[in-house]
C-alpha cells in the first residue's frame, strides 16, 4: 500500500430505489364482458448495501465514487404481472469499516460495521413496491380502480471509517522500532528510515508463533503528544488502535525518560478514548543491542509499574521469541 493510496475515511452520499407502482388494470378479453382486476404490484427499489471483501484494504474506490444511486422499481401491470426489482448497488468495503449516518445537524449516528468477508449491512432500505388492484377486490367492490404507489426512496450522507482489524497493535513515538520489529516478525515489509513518520498508514503482518499458531501485528505511524487533538497525524490512527486486542508499548533504549514517555503515550491514548485502558498492554525497550547485563539491570528499576516489560533488539534478534511468546500468552487472555 503506498502511502497516497492508502484511505481510511470517505463521505458517500447515497439513495436507494423508489418503489414501483401497482398497476390498477382491469381483465379485458374478448369474450369476458367483466374481467375484473388483474393489476400486478410494483417491484421493490433497490438497496444500497456494503459486503465486507477481504481483498480489499482501503476506502480509496470510494474517493471517486461519492454517490451511489440504486435502481427504481418498475411499476406492474396487467394479468398480475410484477414489476421489476431495481436493481442493489452493493459497496465492497474491507474488514473492519464502521458506517455512520450523518444527520440534519451534522452530529452523527452509528449504522453499523461489517468485519467479515461476505457480510452484508443494509445502509438504505429500497421502497417496497405498491400492491396491485387485484389485492383490493372484494365482495362489496368486485372491480377496484385503486392501486398502491410505491414506497418513497430513502437517502442520507454517510461516514465510512476504517479501523484495522489487527490482535497487536504498536504503540510508541516515531522512530520507536515499530517498523523493523514487524518487518522482523512477519513478512510484511513497511517502509523503513530514521525520520519522523516514516510510517503514514497502518501496515498488517501476520506473525508466526511456536506451533503453526498466528496473530496478525498492525504498525501503526507514530504518535506525538497533542495527538488526541489532531496533532502530527492524530485522530487518522489513533482510530486504529480501537480494533486491537493487545497494544505493545515500544519505547528505545535511548530514551531520556521511559517512564515519562510511557505516562505521555498512555496520556493520549486515554484522551481519545479511556476505553483504550482496558485492553492487554505490554511495554518493550527497543534498540537494546547496544545494552550490557548491568544497564539493563539498573533500567528495570525504573520501568513503569504494572505493565509486563522485556528488552528486545530487532536488529540482533535479542528476546524476539520471548517477545512473541508474551504476545501470544496476552491474546489468550
Amino acid at each position: 500500500m503506498a502511502g497516497s493510496n492508502f484511505v481510511d475515511y470517505v463521505k458517500i452520499f447515497a439513495r436507494s430505489g423508489h418503489g414501483g407502482s401497482g398497476s390498477a388494470h382491469m381483465r379485458r378479453e374478448k369474450f369476458v364482458a367483466f374481467g375484473g382486476p388483474d393489476g400486478g404490484d410494483g417491484g421493490r427499489g433497490g438497496h444500497i448495501i456494503l459486503r465486507g471483501d477481504k481483498q480489499y484494504w482501503t476506502l480509496i474506490h470510494l474517493k471517486y465514487q461519492r454517490h451511489q444511486f440504486a435502481e427504481d422499481g418498475e411499476a406492474g401491470s396487467g394479468a398480475r404481472s410484477s414489476g421489476r426489482n431495481g436493481k442493489d448497488i452493493i459497496i465492497p468495503v474491507p474488514l473492519g469499516t464502521e458506517a455512520k449516518r450523518v444527520m440534519d445537524d451534522g452530529s452523527t449516528e452509528f449504522v453499523g460495521e461489517v468485519t467479515e468477508d461476505g457480510e452484508e449491512l443494509i445502509l438504505l432500505k429500497g421502497g417496497r413496491g405498491g400492491l396491485g388492484n387485484w389485492h383490493f377486490k372484494s365482495p362489496t367492490n368486485q372491480a377496484p380502480r385503486y392501486a398502491q404507489p410505491g414506497e418513497d426512496r430513502q437517502e442520507g450522507a454517510f461516514i465510512l471509517e476504517l479501523k484495522v482489524l489487527a490482535d497487536v497493535g504498536l504503540v510508541g513515538f516515531p522512530n520507536a522500532g515499530k517498523s523493523t520489529l514487524l518487518s522482523v516478525v512477519s513478512a510484511a515489509k513497511p517502509k523503513i528510515a530514521n525520520y519522523a513518520f516514516t510510517t503514514l498508514e497502518p501496515n498488517l503482518g501476520i506473525v508466526e508463533c511456536r506451533d503453526h499458531k498466528s496473530f496478525v501485528m498492525a504498525d501503526i505511524p507514530g504518535i506525538i503528544e497533542g495527538a488526541h487533538e489532531g496533532r502530527g497525524l492524530g485522530t487518522r490512527f489513533l482510530r486504529h488502535i480501537e480494533r486491537n486486542s493487545v497494544l505493545l508499548f515500544m519505547i528505545p533504549a535511548d530514551s531520556s525518560n521511559i517512564q515519562n514517555d510511557y505516562q505521555i503515550l498512555l496520556g493520549e491514548l486515554t484522551q481519545y478514548n479511556p476505553e483504550l485502558l482496558d485492553k492487554e498492554r505490554l511495554l518493550a525497550i527497543t534498540k537494546c543491542d547496544m545494552l550490557d547485563e548491568e544497564l539493563i539491570h539498573q533500567m528495570k528499576e525504573h520501568l513503569p509499574e504494572g505493565i509486563p516489560s522485556i528488552f528486545i533488539s530487532s536488529v540482533s534478534g535479542m528476546n524476539i521469541p520471548q517477545l512473541k511468546d508474551m504476545l501470544w500468552e496476552a491474546l489468550q487472555k
